[in-house]
């Protein structure tokens, strides 16, 4: 039954709102005359005005731009930048950081019961500050060069002199006393061993990069192993992810296994397991980027314990016979039915999925349910504080129910 609306919502129109729940996208929920309302910079229990900045078929976007009754956890942002109409970058910088991790873990649960029909427990774990903790970002420049991000869900450049979550040794005070190309975007990276690289484009979508600044091709070090980064190469933002994404990986690694790393990109995990694997274990990684491959080409030629498949993990996948260690570490998307299904016909002992997205994690994990594997353990890392990005490592065993029949 449709459901009866009242009064017709426009942009720019203000509302006295009480917040309800957290919503998945650092948002909050609050309804009015039967329209459901998402609402940014809010708490849940907060009675707050609103203005309404967007208006869709099934619901509304809003900003929180009068505090009337406020939350307990709410806190004055570290960042002048974190405020309607300001900087997109940061969801939950008006929210005390242990209650952020809360929310965040509301999130998940909500995820898993509605997309899984799972009931999970979680606790979203403190990985370190929640500022100067981002390695690399991607920053705009206005009509007149000066550079900062974009607002939410625009393409209107917000200036800024500073930005609280990225890295001191990224320099961005001095970057944004300069004048950049107007209109451009603006890439930021430091790798872990200090080298600095800046790269220059047109806003425009799809536009490429040239790097006017830094090494073409950064080094990472994991597991007394050294990594070759490209510049644009997919690399953790976090300082202290790859440490604690791969340590939450090897406790279900064992010598002997077959490894089959999935959207393996420069070779991360491939690089943390092959101590743990010894010398009778091998790696099969697959990654469609050509040029995190080509890294991953480099970083392991000569052992022979690895091979590196490039291209479309559904269509790689049909070359690799057998597994039984899969990690799986896709993009926001998730990896999706079709490659599961070829992931579970090699029937491994464990399956390690790494989610930058809980949604598209509790997705998967329903499909896996269906094809005879259970969630057996579930972390989630505060990797993106301030914002509403959460990461999570669950991991799947062959469930004792029979599984749906796989086509």
């Amino acid at each position: 039954m449709a459901i009866e609306r009242g009064k017709s919502l426009e942009v720019g129109q203000l509302h006295t709102l009480t917040i309800e729940k957290v919503a998945h996208g650092g948002h909050f929920v609050a309804r009015y005359e039967g329209h459901v309302i998402f609402v940014r910079h809010a708490i849940s229990g907060e009675t707050v005005e609103v203005k309404i900045t967007g208006v869709a078929k099934s619901f509304v976007r809003a900003d929180a731009y009068k505090i009337i009754t406020a939350s307990p956890e709410r806190v004055l942002p570290p960042c002048q930048f974190a405020a309607p109409d300001l900087c997109g970058g940061c969801d939950f910088q008006h929210i005390s950081t242990p209650y952020q991790r809360l929310l965040k873990a509301e999130v998940i649960k909500e995820q898993f019961s509605r997309l899984a029909k799972m009931d999970v427990q979680v606790e979203v774990e403190e990985v370190g500050p929640p500022t100067h903790w981002r390695t690399r970002s991607i920053a705009a420049s206005d009509e007149n060069g000066r550079l900062g991000f974009y607002a939410s869900r625009t393409h209107n450049v917000v200036a800024v002199d500073d930005c609280m979550i990225l890295v001191e040794e990224l320099k961005f005070p001095e970057l944004a006393k300069k004048i950049w190309p107007p209109r451009s975007r603006v890439e930021i990276a430091v790798s872990g061993q200090s080298e600095r690289t800046l790269a220059i484009a047109s806003a425009h979508r799809g536009s490429k990069s040239r790097i006017t600044e830094g090494p073409k091709v950064a080094h990472e070090i994991i597991e007394g192993r050294t990594l070759e980064v490209s510049q644009n190469s997919f690399w953790q933002s976090h300082s202290l992810a790859p440490l604690v994404l791969t340590q939450a990986v090897l406790e279900f690694v064992q010598r002997g296994d077959h490894v089959l790393d999935l959207y393996g990109g420069v070779g991360l995990f491939t690089a943390a397991v092959l101590d743990r694997i010894g010398s009778s274990g091998k790696v099969d990684l697959i990654e469609s980027s050509s040029t995190a491959s080509q890294d991953a080409q480099r970083n392991f030629d000569g052992n022979s314990q690895v091979r590196i498949y490039k291209g479309d993990v559904d269509a790689e996948l049909k070359k690799v016979s057998a597994a039984n260690l899969v990690i799986v570490d896709p993009p926001r998307e998730g990896a999706g039915k079709s490659v599961l299904v070829q992931v579970v016909r090699y029937r491994p002992r464990s399956i390690v999925y790494v989610a930058c997205d809980p949604a598209s994690l509790a997705r998967d994990s329903a499909y896996l349910s269906e094809l005879g594997y259970e969630l057996s353990a579930l972390r989630a890392f505060d990797l993106f504080p301030m914002t509403h990005h959460v990461e999570c490592v669950a991991h799947f065993e062959p469930s004792q129910k029979a599984p749906n029949k796989v086509s």
